[in-house]
């Protein structure tokens, strides 16, 4: 493989072309009206034009992307994540036009892809399933025979879901008619598809996922888990690796019926295998992502492992670099998605222009971003501005470190996340460790106190900014009038 297309944007284009550079590939980036002056497109060796700036009209054009390959002699395409990471159609056409895809077979996205088929195909392996049904249904009279059966609460989810998407909370048979409609309804508008099936709703839950790789040679492993459970409107804020509450049998059981999964399709390349997991810390199947996950450099910075690389040398049909034994953790990382959002206002974007902006520096600080200073945030993509990953010998030294980052991230000209993330890392469940992914709903819902709570933490930095001023003043003028009236004098001038 010497020449591989990144089809997509951003911090993650960004952060293939590291990875490329050191494999001595040559990159190719793609872009439109909005990026064409992004740094993606300035660090790759030769980029093209795909259109206007909606995606509709440049980073999903298929055929336009394959002709480019053809035209420039590509032989491999990284699809990132987002926009056609997991397209069967597209990974199938880049397989007919005699391209490595670097990601999983068409076959294996398409029977993941669909949450009841993916549940019908672990079902042999034993993995754990929530308690529900694994077929769609539509009429509404054996929806609440199904929902009376499993017990309220329960969940209607859309089949071909993601992201919240299709999803329904239902807490008794009297409003579940109304709920299923809006939830048909939603799924039809999101995925073309109103196919929707009922599970039992988990009570305090916490989503944990398991990074897993498969090579074509018959061999799999798992990298451990991430914690996600940190999330608004069922998108991920904040992330962490390993979980504050797995134990080391738990840990080996997930990645093992992880592995389960990989092997019921014939899984190839990188791939997330999701849970959720109770009070009692009992796990079940949720979903697989057959792509590279947003967070996954929190597994890197555990694990010492580059994934990007590991994803070219099974696309070349390579071994895995290491195997099961192989494998450890090794400390504590925690990923902060820094996004263009209002927090205190329901996290609504917040666009603008990047007046200021200064990423901070450190042994154990990494910061994947795709802006510049002076830039302007499109409206037209996600408002994730950078991942600020840290790293710490323990998870209390992880917080600590991601704190400190956090004060010395310095962005002007809009809102971002960055406020929140330090309030989570503060709070009192989160330092402990006992949250869901009801956190923000718990403890993020009365936008007067967490304004309170941020005023006072801004109130608190300016106090200690002050009293550092004060102390240099005071040494400045003890210096002064201890020196002979020449130093004085320098002292004065400078």
């Amino acid at each position: 493989m010497k020449k591989v297309l990144i089809a997509n944007r951003g911090e993650i284009a960004r952060r293939v072309i590291r990875t490329m550079k050191k494999m001595g590939i040559q990159t190719v980036a793609v872009y439109s009206d909005a990026d064409k002056d992004a740094p993606h497109v300035i660090e790759a060796d030769e980029a093209v034009y795909l259109g206007k700036s909606p995606s509709s009209e440049s980073y999903l054009r298929q055929d336009e992307i394959l002709r480019y390959c053809k035209e420039l002699g590509v032989d491999g395409i990284h699809p990132g994540y987002g926009f056609l990471s997991e397209n069967a159609a597209f990974a199938r056409k880049v397989k007919e036009a005699g391209i490595t895809f670097i990601g999983p077979s068409p076959e294996a996205m398409e029977l993941m892809g669909d949450k009841l088929s993916a549940k019908q195909a672990v079902k042999s392996y034993d993995v754990p399933l929530v308690p529900g049904i694994d077929r769609a249904i539509s009429d509404v009279g054996e929806a609440q025979e199904i929902a009376k059966m499993v017990g309220f609460p329960v969940l209607i989810k859309a089949s071909a879901g993601g992201g919240g998407k299709g999803m329904r909370l239902v807490q008794n048979i009297e409003e579940l008619p109304e709920q299923m409609k809006m939830a048909q309804s939603e799924a039809r508008s999101s995925f073309g598809d109103d196919a929707v099936f009922i599970e039992k709703f988990v009570t305090k839950p916490r989503h944990i996922e398991i990074q897993v790789f498969a090579d074509t040679q018959g061999n799999y492993v798992y990298l451990f888990e991430r914690e996600c459970s940190v999330q608004r409107r069922h998108q991920k804020v904040v992330e962490e690796a390993p979980s504050a509450v797995l134990t080391p049998e738990i840990r080996k059981q997930m990645g093992e019926a992880a592995v389960a999964v990989c092997k019921a399709c014939d899984y190839v390349g990188a791939g997330t295998v999701e849970f959720l997991i109770d009070a009692d810390l009992k796990f079940y199947f949720l979903e697989m992502n057959t792509r590279l996950q947003v967070e996954h450099p929190v597994t890197e910075e555990i694990t010492g492992l580059d994934l990007v690389e590991w994803q070219v040398r099974v696309a070349r049909g390579e071994r895995l670099p290491k195997l099961q034994d192989e494998l450890s953790i090794n400390g504590h990382a925690i990923e902060i998605r820094v996004y263009a959002e209002d927090a205190l206002n329901g996290f609504t974007p917040d666009i603008g222009n990047l007046k200021r902006y200064r990423i901070p520096q450190g042994e154990h600080v990494r910061v994947d971003d795709a802006f510049e200073e002076g830039m302007d945030i499109p409206i037209y993509y996600d408002p994730m501005i950078a991942k600020l990953v840290v790293w710490g010998e323990d998870r209390a030294a992880a917080i600590a470190n991601t704190i400190k980052a956090i004060d010395e991230y310095q962005i002007s000209g809009l809102k971002t996340t960055l406020d929140f993330g330090k309030y989570v890392l503060k709070h009192e469940a989160f330092v402990s460790g006992d949250f869901d992914t009801n956190f923000v709903k718990q403890y993020f819902s009365d936008p007067q106190v967490i304004r309170t709570a941020m005023e006072e933490e801004k109130d608190a930095l300016l106090a200690s900014v002050d009293q550092i001023w004060n102390q240099i003043e005071i040494n400045k003028r003890k210096e002064f009038t201890s020196r002979p009236v020449h130093g004085a004098w320098k002292l004065m001038r400078s």
